[in-house]
């Protein structure tokens, strides 16, 4: 009997520890899953900080051409003053 007992024993934490380990598997999938949730939110939230701030600092500064365009223009200027 007692090899019956042992037997029966081993089996139920056999069991036991299967079930305590798919248990600890979906708590770690449940983390898992909240962590990259918080890291897409977050990617998210610094992508639109990003683009805003880049679209801020775009109408801040003229672009390149009209700065050209502008020293074009004062050239031009000059060198008609200075030939009349």
């Amino acid at each position: 009997m007692s090899v019956n007992t042992d037997e029966a024993r081993r089996r139920a934490e056999t069991l036991f520890k299967k079930e305590q380990q798919l248990r600890e598997a979906e708590q770690a999938m449940t983390e898992y899953q909240a962590e990259l949730r918080a890291m897409r939110e977050k990617t998210a939230r610094l992508r639109a900080l990003r683009l805003a701030r880049d679209a801020a600092s775009k109408t801040k500064t003229p672009p390149a051409n009209q700065k050209g365009a502008r020293n074009k223009l004062q050239g031009k200027l000059a060198s008609e003053s200075q030939q009349a």
